[in-house]
């Protein structure tokens, strides 16, 4: 039950609180490799400089995953500071499911299962083939196979992306070829027929969020379920044709198919069963829409199988998207925005498209729409369909553009804003794509200064998770990884670093002590918002980062 927040001690200031979250901007641990520390941030310094901050965990169990080997993502770090606690996420959940062998008592398996076995068809699993936790982890996958061959399914077919993101940049073989191996293994004795099917890199096939780029959910369909592209009698065979073709790194390598005596393997019939293994929702929702829709207008499927489909989890709980899951996500109830809207807090949030699901669905404890249509306003600046590497700067300014004009406007009390580049420039593993970006953002974060000074507001900064601080792959001994050409390993997923939480405001009134609080996690981050906002926060929601006089 939410009830309206107590007023706390603070006075009241004229503008708005802003939260601004530079996704994937950490403090790095190697000095060689930190984006960060090597762009030109004199903002981002001044601020270090002259205002209260400390630093915030973000990864592992500080954002509910299983450990602190576990590093963070957008997903959860937006949810751990919009719930305000920590809540077990889909990693953890899913590991605890079939460790505990619960996933396969339920009766989404059971079914699924059941209708291969009846009608001597095929069960496919979709999804993202690497050990980074963050969309999926490989050992899930070969659980469920494993489980399949068990229960009596004669015949297994994946459709596997290649992450290069999320784990190491050219990695995919580290984990097709075993795979392949343990799948042929399984197959050894004749009673069983499990292959890998198809694949592409996650940037370029069947991963899209946010309706960001349809063109990609096509590619994968036209992949994994009709079976139509260029052919390879392996998953290893292709790998290594379409990198020396395209010089690509695995993320972003080109969709294929694998075949046998020219007819592809696994295409995807009526009768069928489809898992998508992949337990975070943000770049699940679009392909589930693809299985599940009845009339799909964003692009012609030219065939629709009659499959049993299910998700590894509920990637949408307030549209109930997929209609059959595997394992319930986290129940994450009594949001900050919830709160704010039940205490008469006017709100704005925005974000370009590629997170702007994450300052709103997943800020709100996955809840799509709004608390109260009165009160909120959600903004997506449209991203551009090109190589992050290529435009690094993305949509900062556009954003910032927007934020200033409501700052001024006085409309809002509280303003929420996303900055993607340190994570998708991060992602891409072009150093001085990265540095380019972080200095475009921090030239933002000066023009945001100035207009929340002149208004009176407060602004805090902080981030999700590490990625921009740590882009080159490091030793034991701490020393670069480098080529064959003596170059650094690109690093192209996300750090276990701390994240900043800085405290910009210019009508500082000595009710709260400049000396935060420190070992706070980002969960931390809605007490702190609900603090400059006047309220107290709830008894159980983890520590604000201040302590008042």
């Amino acid at each position: 039950m939410v009830e309206p927040l107590k007023k706390n001690g603070i006075i009241e200031r004229k503008g708005p609180v802003v939260l601004v979250i530079m996704d994937g901007v950490g403090f790095g641990k190697y000095k060689e490799g930190d984006a960060v520390a090597s762009a030109v941030t004199k903002n981002l310094d001044k601020f270090y400089e002259s205002c209260p901050w400390t630093k915030l965990k973000a990864h592992g169990t500080a954002v509910g995953l299983p450990s602190d080997a576990d590093m963070g993502n957008s997903e959860v770090g937006h949810n751990a500071m919009g719930c305000g606690r920590v809540f077990s996420q889909g990693a953890k959940l899913v590991a605890q499911s079939i460790e505990e062998g619960k996933m396969f008592e339920g009766e989404t398996w059971k079914k699924l299962v059941k209708n291969v076995k009846d009608n001597g068809s095929t069960l496919h699993f979709i999804g993202l083939l690497s050990d980074g936790n963050v969309h999926s982890h490989i050992n899930n996958l070969k659980a469920m196979v494993v489980e399949a061959k068990k229960e009596g399914v004669k015949k297994v077919r994946v459709h596997a992306l290649l992450d290069g993101r999320d784990v190491g940049e050219m990695s995919a073989l580290d984990y097709f070829d075993p795979f392949a191996q343990f799948l042929a293994e399984l197959s050894s004795d004749g009673s069983f027929d499990a292959k890998i099917a198809s694949g592409g890199g996650r940037m370029v096939i069947t991963m899209d969020r946010y309706n960001a780029n349809w063109d990609m959910v096509k590619k994968g369909w036209e992949t994994h379920v009709l079976g139509e592209g260029r052919t390879f009698a392996s998953a290893h065979e292709a790998i290594e044709t379409l990198r020396k073709e395209t010089g690509a790194i695995d993320q972003d390598l080109p969709p294929f198919v694998i075949a046998e005596n020219g007819k592809p393997v696994g295409t995807i019939e009526d009768g069928d069963s489809v898992i998508l293994f992949n337990f975070r929702g943000d770049r699940a929702l679009e392909i589930t829409k693809a299985f599940e829709a009845k009339d799909l207008k964003e692009f012609d499927r030219k065939r629709v199988p009659n499959v049993e489909y299910a998700g590894m989890m509920e990637y949408d709980g307030d549209l109930h998207v997929p209609h059959q899951y595997l394992v319930s996500p986290p129940a994450i109830d009594r949001t900050l925005a919830e709160y704010l809207c039940k205490s008469g807090v006017r709100q704005f949030s925005i974000s370009e498209t590629q997170k702007f699901g994450h300052v709103t669905y997943f800020f709100n404890g996955n809840k799509s729409g709004k608390f109260d249509e009165n009160l909120e306003e959600y903004v997506e600046i449209p991203s551009d369909i090109v190589p992050f590497e290529e435009r690094p700067w993305m949509k900062c300014a556009d954003i910032t553009d927007r934020v200033i004009k409501e700052v001024e406007e006085g409309k809002w009390d509280f303003i929420k804003l996303n900055y993607p580049n340190g994570d998708m420039v991060g992602h891409t593993g072009v150093y001085e794509a990265v540095v380019c970006s972080m200095e475009a953002m921090d030239l933002q974060l000066g023009r945001l200064r100035n207009a929340i000074e002149k208004a009176g507001g407060v602004m805090i900064i902080t981030a999700d998770h590490g990625n921009a601080d740590d882009m080159y792959e490091h030793g034991k001994d701490g020393s670069v990884k480098t080529k064959a050409n003596g170059d650094p390993k690109a690093k192209t997923s996300h750090s276990l670093n701390p994240v900043p939480c800085i405290i910009y405001d210019p009508e500082y009134k000595e009710e709260y002590s400049k000396t935060l609080n420190e070992g706070l996690g980002i969960s931390s981050i809605a007490a702190t918002c609900m603090n400059f906002l006047g309220f107290d926060a709830p008894a159980d929601y983890d520590k604000s980062v201040i302590n008042f006089n």
